[in-house]
């Protein structure tokens, strides 16, 4: 095993590790991540990132998805849209591409405002971002199961990306109903974009699905796991009636899950930083506070529903820690591979990792 090869699991663990710390102790991360990781092969984070690496060109469309509505309240989440805004930026610095944000209406205010708190120009006519550097655009997803094939099929026609990722965005299960967390229907609050994911899939586009319950897009992957271990998950288990349960049928071909699914895509933005040798891809610990101050102050709401700058109930005292620690992983990875050059040459002697 190489060096760099001994790098990137040992990092790419390490911040999957970070994605997925428990601070509520109930231990549905860690079930989820289990089965991920086991499909994966290998971190996830740092697959995706690779992933990323492999096939995104500079000038590229990359789709980001995001935008789970909450009842009672009838307004989109902090989850999700903090972190997909960050990996558009992310994807502009590492490779120059072309981003574009899909979302339900409910983040609209919270989508202008956040672009430009990370940087970056937004534009709703795609053929103007294509020509303006340092940009990112926006398309608002329809809820209207009748209209969402067409759209889909529109947005495809206008510009075919080179990956979707999908953050935190709601699926159908295998019925077409959508869930929240505790198993009630939100069938008529979400976009349904879950059409556009499988499209793209079924065309062959990289894909990427982050989750951390498994009422979102990609989840299905694990869907074994889901129906046997997470609650309201199996067929008719939900509390809606509709007979099926929050686990959802899209399938990723990479995912990631995590306690917050921002945490999840932090760590693939953290890896991708390595895998590109740019600390700057990877935003820090003041963009972090900057951008869930944004959110909140933009009308996306805590998990819970106050209007405050949390995330999954998660406030800025663990959410900065977190970001702050992934950068520092990745740039002391970079930074140290010189002074630790014969420790990873003795190490890889002893064949640890060979198992």
């Amino acid at each position: 095993m190489t060096q760099q090869e001994l790098t990137i699991l040992n990092l790419g663990q390490s911040l999957d590790d970070l994605a997925n710390i428990d601070p509520r102790g109930y231990g549905v991360c860690k079930i989820l991540y289990s089965a991920s990781r086991e499909y994966t092969g290998g971190p996830t984070s740092m697959n995706a990132a690779q992933k990323l690496a492999d096939t995104v060109k500079e000038g590229d469309i990359v789709y980001v998805m995001t935008g789970f509505v909450l009842r009672p309240y009838k307004k989109a989440e902090m989850d999700g849209i903090v972190s997909s805004m960050l990996l558009c930026r992310a994807l502009v610095k590492a490779f120059g591409a072309k981003p574009i944000i899909i979302c339900p209406e409910d983040n609209r205010k919270a989508v202008e405002n956040l672009a430009s708190c990370v940087g970056l120009h937004l534009f709703e006519d795609i053929d103007t971002l294509k020509e303006i550097p340092v940009s990112m655009g926006v398309i608002y997803y329809t809820k209207d199961s009748k209209c969402a094939e067409q759209q889909a099929d529109e947005i495809i026609a206008k510009s075919k990306p080179s990956a979707v990722v999908s953050i935190e965005c709601p699926g159908a299960n295998e019925i077409g109903c959508y869930h929240n967390a505790i198993g009630l229907s939100v069938t008529e609050l979400e976009a349904k974009q879950d059409i556009l994911f499988e499209k793209l899939q079924a065309m062959g586009v990289l894909n990427i699905a982050i989750g951390d319950l498994g009422n979102e897009i990609g989840m299905g992957t694990i869907s074994d796991t889901l129906n046997k271990y997470i609650p309201y998950a199996r067929k008719g288990a939900c509390s809606c009636g509709c007979g099926g349960g929050i686990a959802v049928k899209t399938k990723a071909d990479n995912i990631i899950t995590a306690t917050v699914s921002d945490w999840g895509c932090y760590a693939m933005i953290a890896a991708l930083a390595f895998i590109k040798e740019d600390i700057d891809i990877m935003h820090d610990a003041e963009l972090e506070k900057e951008a869930v101050i944004c959110a909140s102050n933009s009308g996306m709401i805590d998990m819970y529903g106050w209007l405050i700058p949390a995330i999954d109930g998660f406030g800025l005292e663990i959410n900065l820690p977190i970001v702050s620690l992934m950068r520092e992983m990745v740039a002391k990875a970079l930074n140290l591979r010189e002074t630790c050059k014969t420790w990873f040459k003795k190490v890889d002697e002893l064949h640890w990792f060979d198992k």
